[in-house]
């Protein structure tokens, strides 16, 4: 596990200037690293006085205010969408929105000991950088696959997570992530990559349900009015769940044959009762139903009846659909949880699908894992091979973010709108904003979502400009704990 130490500065050294937003309204928002100094020895500096006051606790940072106050270098302090200092709970914005800004299948840290594997991460900082310059967000979601993990060493596996945290940290944003199959790897913990991530303020990532089985990102965060001064006395407005869909490997665990132990891929049954029962007190406390959106890397198996039973439509889902069929949840496992490769589907991820086909208020399910899927369906009624019915859900695929893992669709993030005013229909907009700048599959997920026409999306491809594939070499041997 990665011992706590600074990450390397030059990590946070991300520079690109803003870029026109979809909303004109959101202009004044202006981040804080677009008017700070950048030359010589004031970025250094800047960048020590960041990462002091983000080590020190709330009672210490008192003492460093006057001190950057008088050396002019305040800007070098992290601010958030509050305008302060202090990375407060998330809330609503004063136009009465909150925009999240999802990126899945990052796949950083690829192949490093090849010349392609680092140039593949430099080209998807630019894709956030790209995207986060243009869709300026409230939240970002990581949802799943931060890192390729199975090419990660043990001594130093999630140090590639910096990469990631630039951009964001540079912009003053919060981020919120999932795990994925990935993520979950001999060399790779997800508990160390969750450690990792909280080297930063900025990281909102949680885990609230312990236990081995539960895996680690499986959590929510509640979203507050603008006007709310005191938390604690206020109702949320709307409430983000993250859970983990696991898959992968048990870190550092190995059968007697030598082969890697495999871990469940689908949300555990332990998490689904933590998911009802954390809902029912919720609801409880505040006396209502409050709206909610879900994310999870790997999709369900609804998904994937959805695409082959129901189909998708290019003008009313609008999106790519070349990974057919999904891969779902459960994928590879029997009924009675072996996974020897003779099942192709156990069925286990049945009761998260009755727990979301029944949550009032739950609006929308955001997964990633098939990166050639990027549509959204409304779930209704009972489809053909299924045991569960949907109640109008919105099942959504995002955009593939990175230049690791499979496919060259064009690369991007899928933005979601949630405004106060559409909330009591529980209706939101989503679009998908290219590394291009272009919008594709710009919705609203109402009530007549699946009957509305919307103009297809392109099946734009890009490859990574700066990689030489020509020379793929195995990865050098692993280190293995003793």
């Amino acid at each position: 596990m990665d011992s706590k130490t600074v990450p390397d500065p030059a990590n946070l050294l991300h520079s690109r200037p803003a870029t026109d937003r979809r909303d004109d309204d959101k202009g004044s928002r202006h981040p804080p690293w677009a008017s700070a100094p950048r030359r010589g020895p004031l970025i250094v500096l800047s960048l020590i006085i960041f990462l002091v006051y983000v080590e020190l606790d709330g009672a210490m940072r008192q003492y460093i205010l006057p001190i950057v106050s008088l050396t002019g270098l305040s800007h070098a302090l992290p601010k958030w969408r509050n305008g302060t200092t202090e990375l407060g709970p998330l809330k609503f914005s004063d136009d009465g929105t909150f925009q999240l800004s999802i990126f899945e299948d990052l796949h950083f840290g690829e192949n490093y000991w090849d010349s392609w594997g680092p140039q593949q991460d430099i080209n998807s900082v630019k894709v956030l950088e790209k995207v986060l310059d243009s869709d300026r967000p409230d939240l970002v979601v990581l949802n799943g696959d931060l890192i390729t993990g199975e090419n990660a060493f043990l001594d130093n596996a999630t140090h590639v997570m910096d990469m990631i945290a630039g951009p964001l940290v540079e912009r003053g944003l919060s981020w919120a992530s999932t795990y994925g199959n990935h993520d979950h790897q001999p060399n790779l913990s997800g508990q160390a990559l969750l450690e990792r991530e909280h080297m930063w303020p900025n990281a909102l990532t949680r885990s609230m349900v312990p236990g081995r089985n539960a895996g680690v990102t499986n959590y929510y965060l509640p979203v507050y009015p603008n006007n709310c001064t005191d938390c604690s006395k206020c109702a949320p407005e709307l409430l983000l769940w993250f859970f983990d869909s696991r898959g992968g490997f048990y870190f550092q665990e190995w059968n007697e044959d030598g082969s890697q132990v495999a871990q469940p891929n689908w949300v555990d049954f332990g998490v689904v009762e933590w998911f009802q029962q954390t809902n029912a007190k919720l609801v409880n406390k505040y006396q209502k139903t409050i709206p909610s959106l879900a994310f999870v890397h790997i999709p369900t198996n609804a998904s994937r009846a959805l695409q082959t039973e129901s189909k998708v439509h290019p003008n009313y889902q609008p999106g790519i659909d070349d990974d057919y069929p999904l891969a779902p949840q459960a994928q590879g496992w029997c009924t009675d949880g072996v996974n020897d490769g003779t099942c192709s589907y156990g069925g286990q991820d049945t009761p998260f699908m009755q727990a979301i086909a029944t949550m009032p208020g739950l609006m929308a399910l955001f997964s990633g894992h098939d990166h050639g899927a990027t549509w959204c369906y409304k779930w209704e009624g009972l489809i053909p091979g299924m045991v569960v019915a949907g109640n109008g859900i919105n099942m959504c695929f995002g955009q593939h973010s990175g230049y690791g893992g499979y496919g060259n669709w064009i690369r991007g993030a899928r933005q979601v709108l949630v405004t106060q005013g559409k909330l009591a229909n529980l209706e939101i907009d989503s679009w998908i904003r290219l590394e291009s700048g272009d919008i594709v599959g710009d919705v609203s997920l109402n009530a007549t979502y699946n009957e509305d026409w919307y103009p297809a999306t392109p099946n734009d491809k890009t490859s990574c400009p700066t990689c030489n594939y020509t020379i793929i070499t195995p990865m050098p041997g692993t280190r293995r704990a003793k």
